[in-house]
Parts: structure tokens; sequence; C-alpha cells
């Protein structure tokens, strides 16, 4: 299986936000934001799989600040860890202004998609390689949260046979 660089899978997603996307006072669902997220993140791993991937989980989401109608919301999701069927993709969000060219970090998530085969079982995927410094840093970091999980994983196990 050829190894993928990250740069192959590597999305950037931009929309507008308009007043059906938020609240009676201007500001942007969650929920919106959060698909938003789910949608990049699914595109880059599909990019890495070329094959169909279901969202495994959401490992973590941040929201930093709020983001209001009007404002261009931009996502670029990557590929920063992959294991035998799994992988994470991390999704930054940012936030512009389009009035005054402000622009702010609003979110930071980190999702796990798994690789399906055309009879839905999980499929095999290729290694990425980091080719910088930065890819490296994100592979050890989503490296140490994807043990975190499976040691969670098995203390949940544990406890519901208890």
């Amino acid at each position: 299986m050829k190894e993928k660089r990250i740069r192959e899978s590597s999305i950037v997603l931009a929309q507008v936000m308009n007043p059906e996307d938020a609240n009676p006072a201007g500001n942007v669902h969650g929920g919106v934001i959060m698909k938003l997220i789910d949608t990049a993140g699914g595109v880059a791993a599909l990019r890495h799989a070329r094959s169909n991937v279901v969202t495994a989980s959401v490992d973590r989401l941040d929201f930093f600040h709020p983001v209001f109608i009007g404002d261009l919301v931009t996502l670029r999701a990557s590929v920063n860890f992959v294991g035998r069927a799994s992988m994470e993709v991390g999704v930054r969000v940012e936030s512009e202004d389009l009035r005054n060219g402000r622009r702010r970090h609003t979110s930071t998530a980190y999702l796990t998609y798994v690789a399906l085969d055309s009879s839905s079982r999980p499929l095999p995927l290729p290694p990425r390689v980091p080719e910088t410094e930065e890819e490296q840093r994100r592979y050890r970091e989503a490296k140490a949260r994807r043990e975190t999980r499976l040691t969670e994983k098995t203390r949940e196990k544990e406890c519901s046979r208890a």
C-alpha cells in the first residue's frame, strides 16, 4: 500500500454565515460549526482513504470565539494520524469579519474516521508521511490522543462487565 503525504488529503472549506445559521442575537449556532467541521474532516479522511468513511468519534471540540452572521468561516482539515483502519483528522476553524478583515481562530476539533470497504467493513489505510516538523508534532500528539482513547475504551469495557 502506497504511503500518502498529508498535503494529498488536506482541504480548505470556506462559507459565509447567513441568518439561517444563527440565533436571533446573530451568533452562529455551534451545531452549524460542528456540521462544517465534520464535513471538512470527512472530506480529508475520504481523500486519504479514497473510500467511504464514517465518523467514529469526536475526541475534542473547543470553541474559543463566537462566529457571527456575515462572517466568512474557513476550515482547514488534515490527517494527523493513521492506524490500521482509522485515522484522526484535525480541523482548525477561523472566522473573518469581511467588513474589517479581522480574523480569529474560533474552534479546533479532532475527529476519528473509519474507512469502510464496499461491504461496510473496516478497510486498511495507507500510512501517512509526515514531511515537516509541524506534521511530525501533530502525529505525536494524535498518537498520544489515540492511546488515551484506547485506554478509556478498555476501562469502559471492564466497568461494564463488573
